[in-house]
């Protein structure tokens, strides 16, 4: 699992059928400092998060135990909208609005 932050949505009227109804966001992975790092991804949303929330995600076939995605194409699922991070450093409030 690692943090991300949701940063837009993708909308597809023609997909998988194991993908029907479900959210699909585009996420930033985070590092330790709560600031984006590499790629950008595609995530199924079970939780309702929205753009600019700092989020959950698990990956891999791990992924696909959220839900009922169990039978699903799914790589990368939102598992949790995060309030708060504590490190070494502090803590960081990280709700949005």
């Amino acid at each position: 699992m690692y943090l991300a932050r949701v940063i837009g949505r993708v909308v597809a009227t023609t997909k998988d059928t194991s993908l029907s109804g479900s959210k699909l966001l585009i996420i930033t992975r985070l590092n330790e400092l709560l600031e984006p790092q590499g790629q950008t991804l595609i995530a199924v949303d079970t939780v309702g998060a929205g753009k600019g929330e700092t989020v959950i995600v698990t990956s891999g076939s791990a992924s696909r135990f959220a839900g009922t995605l169990q039978q699903s194409v799914v790589d990368a699922t939102i598992v949790g909208i995060v309030d708060t991070v504590e490190t070494d450093a502090g803590v960081s409030d990280v709700r949005h609005p």
